[in-house]
């Protein structure tokens, strides 16, 4: 049975993009919409370019009121009824209440080898520790911030003339090989961590 895959962007949605790319053909998996808490985000022309229907949920009127938020969020994600939940850059910290109805079906992609560098700024705080390495994450989101089981890591070199910008050019290109594949075992039943 075809898993129904939502997808959350707050950006301009490259690891969406691929993911969406992916879930063609033989893929046990289809998106069923994309959510956005930005409306401009340049993720959502993107998804309605591929077909993808598009739902946008500005977290800004809401202001402190995240439980309202994620009410609204909540109603609109309802409709279209998702197996699996893939954040893909969404920009927002989900509270334990969103999270726990999804437990065990919501992924998420972050980039530094966790369980190091939680939270923002990763490149820049692998680059001040010295690190020879870097890469990114893709776990199941759990009420904790970044700490749910890891289903697979990707590594790249730390070069000695990195720049935050250069590093996190490398990690994304690897982000979008990781994410995919990770997805598509695990809409398939493969729950043991993939390293590339």
């Amino acid at each position: 049975m075809t898993q129904r895959v939502a997808l959350f962007i707050s950006g301009g949605g490259s690891n969406m993009i691929r993911l969406v790319e992916d879930m063609k053909g033989d893929h046990p998996a289809r998106p069923v919409v994309v959510l956005s808490n930005v409306p401009d985000a340049g993720g959502i022309p993107a998804a309605a370019r591929m077909g993808v229907p598009t739902v946008t949920v500005d977290h800004r009127p809401f202001g402190k009121d995240r439980a309202a938020f994620e009410a609204a969020l909540m109603a609109e994600l309802k409709r279209f009824r998702p197996d699996v939940i893939c954040l893909a850059g969404f920009m927002r910290v989900l509270t334990a209440d969103f999270v726990r109805p999804f437990a065990g079906r919501m992924l998420n992609i972050h980039p530094s080898l966790l369980p190091k560098y939680k939270g923002l700024h990763t490149h820049q705080r692998a680059l001040e520790a010295g690190d020879h390495e870097a890469g990114c994450t893709v776990h199941l989101v759990t009420p904790e911030l970044d700490d749910g089981p890891i289903l697979g890591q990707a590594r790249v070199p730390v070069l000695p003339d990195d720049t935050e910008a250069t590093l996190a050019a490398r990690v994304l290109a690897r982000e979008h090989q990781l994410y995919p594949a990770v997805l598509r075992r695990f809409v398939s039943g493969q729950t043991e961590p993939l390293f590339l």
